[in-house]
């Protein structure tokens, strides 16, 4: 067994090779993969900014590595590489007292690298990973993705990655095979050191123990500077929450967990872990003295900061409104998103860091306004297509986490097999597609997006799919976990029949109506078996009338088009019975949001938002909360960094400000500006950086009339929708629509109008609409 229990067994090598050049260097091309995670270093500096690199894959399919453009790094003469390495997921070792969440390996830390240079002399030369480079142990004494990083300073070989160092005593290195994935390149964005937090906060609950609090749950990884006595050691424990005597606390993220760092002995040294991270607000400091204590013999801590690890995907939305509530709920939703965002979409960036799949379809439509996760997503497809089932009898199956290090339970189990997590691999490429209008990207997936509507058919009994963890986290009876209030077979055969009608809308796409129609038909019979055996067409109600049971048929197209109202009327009626609080969970919600938007009830989100007592997400802020939390009512025993909540994030953009994109569609109804005046909100500003270019849409109400500015993309236009107590008063820069330039066409009705307009900005003033929506 690989695993660690001894001091010392973790140590992890450092691999270095010099090499001389003639003349100049006029291009440098680096191409390189070190499993599980590395650092590379020419001449004495680190190549890139990259962490945590390279991205998690399941090592015996993908390899993904990095290419570096090192022109500059390089001179004539001699030149030194050195590679650090570390664990990563590639190597999860059991660790005594430390913890993981799992253990598992693909073997030993390896390596695989290629310099291309082209000289100044016209000559091409190339320097590889071979038998001529050597190693040694490092100063990273123990490398775990989940139980963090010791290092010594001690240990450290001065100039191990410049040239001229004497690596006499350093050994051979072992040329060996890789774990078997094809190497390929890095489709996500790099991880990057994101942010920095400085403490706001410092306490000292017993002598010799500070902790330091850095206001914001992120995650990432402490960096000290300290100055002490050689082989003085710092251990860092980093934690969410803090016990009642001021101690950190881990119960919510996993433990024990710490980093620690030994001194070489110095008036000055700087350190920060490098190949693991934590999901933590306060870091507690263990031997050390804070700089006034100068006299404790103690190792000195001259400053601590967080460092925020994240994806470095482009932001490419941003929402602020008149209501601090409804701002400091998105910021909540937004920093959880940005938290478990890194090569993956983790479920939580400390006890499991996992790329549980449900949150990856589910929250698209909300995360897909803030940031540009195109590569985030393209990596997850792959991640997808590498760990689908290929042989009989769960040919197409796809697990619910990808990469799939770990089977939770049993193979096929409640943790292993659920529809509503597998189907991203077929909503997922589809809501990016509705995004950014990507044709080949999103044909690229076809065959495992119809291998997995095709495992679904074969669960399916009379139509019907009825297993899996359901709404997950819902409100009901007991503690959290397995759906309470909504049968399995309502959210597993609704989000079958959402990916039937997917796979055919892509068929047709890809020009294969034959199968396009085929699909269509299963889809029709679905929905007629799921409305027999779960609609009461007397209460106008489904299964047991949950909000997530409601609301699914409505968003997806099971519902009659004749009782699209009266479900949806039942929907606000449950909700308003709970207080305007929400029961739906990590599935259900999503759909909640939708129906409502949909439904033009914007009015009753609002309401829900507005709460602040348990459940909701003014409860989780007033509880101190700084991202969002696993559980409504901010659990501390659950986890604190959670976005699979977030779904209020999609309302911001979508319903408020009013912008929807749908590149799957034609012109004018690609982008529908539709902004809705809610409750006591008197101002909204949102902008969006879709694919046909920027768009922004904000509004200022007033007494008597709102005042709205809209900004449409160049080459593209928007079908802009508002409502009015007098739509025959709106004028658009002053000018009534029949006389004003840019507009295509004006049509109203009693209380609203509608208008196609091109791109540009525009200026509109409206009477306000009557009524609470």
């Amino acid at each position: 067994m690989d695993e660690c229990l001894s001091a010392g067994c973790n140590s992890m090598p450092l691999l270095r090779k010099e090499f001389s050049v003639e003349g100049g260097v006029t291009r440098a091309s680096l191409f390189v993969s070190g499993l599980g995670q590395y650092e590379f270093r020419i001449n004495g500096a680190k190549v890139g900014d990259r962490e945590l690199t390279p991205g998690w894959s399941d090592y015996r399919k993908t390899i993904f590595y990095d290419r570096y453009d090192v022109t500059s790094m390089l001179r004539g003469g001699t030149n030194a590489l050195g590679i650090m390495l570390g664990n990563g997921m590639y190597r999860v070792l059991r660790t005594g007292e430390r913890y993981t969440k799992f253990t598992g390996t693909f073997g030993p830390p390896k390596c695989i690298a290629q310099l291309r240079l082209e000289l100044a002399n016209g000559k091409n030369v190339e320097i590889a990973t071979d038998e001529t480079w050597k190693t040694h142990s490092g100063p990273i004494t123990f490398s775990s993705t989940y139980g963090g990083e010791d290092y010594d300073a001690r240990q450290e070989q001065d100039g191990w990655d410049r040239a001229g160092f004497d690596d006499s005593q350093w050994r051979p290195v072992i040329v060996t095979d890789g774990p078997g994935g094809v190497l390929r390149p890095e489709l996500a964005p790099p991880i990057r050191i994101m942010q920095t937090y400085t403490p706001v906060r410092r306490s000292e609950p017993t002598p010799g123990i500070l902790v330091y609090d850095l206001g914001q749950n992120f995650a990432g990884w402490p960096q000290i500077e300290v100055s002490g006595l050689a082989g003085a050691t710092l251990k860092l424990v980093p934690g969410e929450l803090l016990n009642a005597d001021g101690t950190v606390s881990q119960r919510s993220s996993g433990g024990p967990q710490w980093f620690s760092y030994t001194l070489k002995g110095g008036e000055h040294e700087s350190w920060h872990p490098r190949f693991s991270y934590y999901g933590f607000r306060y870091v507690q400091v263990e031997d050390a003295t804070a700089p006034a204590g100068r006299n404790s013999g103690r190792p000195q801590i001259i400053s601590l900061t967080g460092k925020a690890v994240h994806t470095s995907s482009e932001v490419i939305g941003t929402f602020k409104s008149s209501d601090d509530l409804l701002n400091r709920i998105h910021t909540l939703i937004v920093r959880a998103i940005e938290n478990n965002a890194v090569s993956l979409f983790t479920d939580c960036p400390h006890r499991e860091k996992l790329g549980w799949l449900e949150e990856a379809h589910l929250l698209a439509p909300s995360m897909l306004y803030d940031f540009d996760f195109s590569g985030l997503y393209a990596a997850t497809a792959r991640n997808i297509a590498d760990t689908q089932k290929q042989d009989e009898p769960n040919a197409g199956r796809v697990p619910e986490i990808a990469p799939q290090y770990v089977v939770f339970g049993v193979d096929g189990g409640i943790f292993d097999d659920s529809p509503e997590w597998g189907s991203t691999a077929v909503l997922a490429p589809w809501y990016v597609y509705e995004r950014d209008g990507n044709l080949p990207a999103l044909l690229s997936h076809i065959e495992v997006m119809r291998r997995y509507v095709d495992y679904l058919s074969t669960r399916a009994d009379h139509n019907i799919v009825a297993y899996g963890l359901g709404d997950w986290y819902d409100i009901g009876p007991g503690e959290p976990g397995v759906s309470k209030l909504t049968t399995s077979g309502v959210t597993a055969t609704a989000i079958y029949y959402q990916d039937l009608r997917v796979l055919e809308k892509t068929l047709a796409l890809a020009g294969r109506n034959d199968e396009s129609q085929t699909y269509a038909q299963k889809a029709d019979a679905v929905r007629k078996d799921f409305n027999a055996r779960f609609f009461d067409v007397a209460k106008h109600r489904y299964d047991k009338g949950s909000q997530t049971a409601q609301a699914m048929p409505l968003v997806v197209g099971l519902a009659p088009e004749d009782e699209r109202e009266n479900v949806l009327i039942a929907l606000v009626d449950d909700i308003r019975a709970h207080d305007n609080h929400v029961t739906a969970g990590d599935v259900g919600f999503h759909y909640v949001v939708d129906a409502l938007l949909d439904g033009g009830r914007s009015d009753v989100l609002y309401d829900m938002l507005e709460r602040t007592d348990t459940p909701s997400y003014g409860y989780q802020l007033a509880q101190g909360a700084t991202a969002l939390t696993e559980a409504w009512d901010a659990n501390p025993n659950s986890s604190q960094d959670h976005f699979m909540l977030g779904h209020a994030e999609e309302w911001f953009y979508r319903g408020l400000g009013g912008i929807n994109v749908d590149l799957s569609v034609k012109e004018p109804l690609q982008l529908i500006l539709r902004p809705q005046l809610v409750g006591k909100l008197t101002s909204v500003q949102t902008r969006y950086v879709s694919a046909l270019g920027p768009v922004e849409s904000n509004w200022k109400r007033g007494p008597a009339q709102t005042e709205y500015t809209f900004t449409i993309p160049g080459n593209a236009a928007a079908t802009v929708q508002l409502r009015s107590s007098s739509p025959e008063a709106l004028r658009i820069d002053g000018r009534a629509p029949d006389k004003a330039a840019g507009v295509v066409s004006a049509r109203s009705k009693s209380d609203r109008i509608e208008l196609v307009l091109r791109s540009g900005q525009y200026h509109i003033s409206a009477p306000n609409p009557k009524g609470p929506r």
